[in-house]
């Protein structure tokens, strides 16, 4: 039997692969939806207000502070981000799973103002394939690549704070695994434990 609807936060290193499984979750399961972030910063090329972001300027959104409007929120490079607490309650209350894609700082945050929120952490299948998948891109320099891999081992190392843990080794299969966690709050795959225990245990002695 599927389960209520629930509120999941998502964190994932950079490279873990977050952003396609969330996608191709939207694709999937259409009582799915990712919550549409509030922010200071200017929209970019191609983005589009409620859809990418919700942008509104900083008096806005200190008063949204104010008014306890937010579930989490942070600045990050000299920009304001938050999540809607009224968007993400309209949303459940209407039968729809809702996504957070934040980081774990977020998570923390989320937990303390909606304890009922489920949170999962992606996971890949090792620190080399991490490297390898950031190397693919083609995009970034070897030493900001670098920074990418010690910024990924900072935040898998708060991986054990998350109620579920994802190992995004086969895309179809972390997918399924998501799936099944989204809609009955349980893991398809529940033999991970040493690999994930095996990964973090990896991080610990390239620290």
């Amino acid at each position: 039997m599927q389960a209520k609807p629930q509120l999941y936060v998502l964190s994932a290193p950079s490279g873990g692969g977050k952003t396609s499984l969330i996608n191709a979750l939207l694709e999937k399961d259409e009582r799915v939806s990712l919550s549409v972030s509030y922010t200071t910063r200017a929209a970019r090329p191609g983005e589009e207000d409620g859809v990418h972001y919700h942008f509104i300027d900083e008096q806005a959104f200190l008063e949204l502070i104010e008014k306890n409007a937010f579930l989490e929120h942070a600045e990050v490079f000299g920009h304001r981000y938050g999540t809607g607490r009224d968007a993400v309650n309209k949303k459940l209350q209407a039968g729809f799973n809702v996504l957070l894609d934040i980081d774990w700082q977020g998570a923390r945050q989320v937990r303390k103002s909606f304890p009922a929120c489920g949170t999962i952490f992606i996971l890949p299948p090792s620190l080399n394939v991490l490297h390898s998948r950031l190397t693919r891109r083609g995009q970034d320099s070897d030493e900001v690549i670098d920074r990418r891999m010690r910024e990924a081992q900072a935040e898998i190392s708060h991986a054990n704070e998350f109620d579920y843990l994802i190992i995004n080794d086969q895309f179809d299969k972390a997918l399924t695994d998501l799936e099944s966690i989204v809609r009955y709050q349980k893991p398809v795959r529940t033999d991970q434990k040493d690999r994930v225990n095996d990964l973090l245990a990896q991080l610990q002695e390239n620290r």
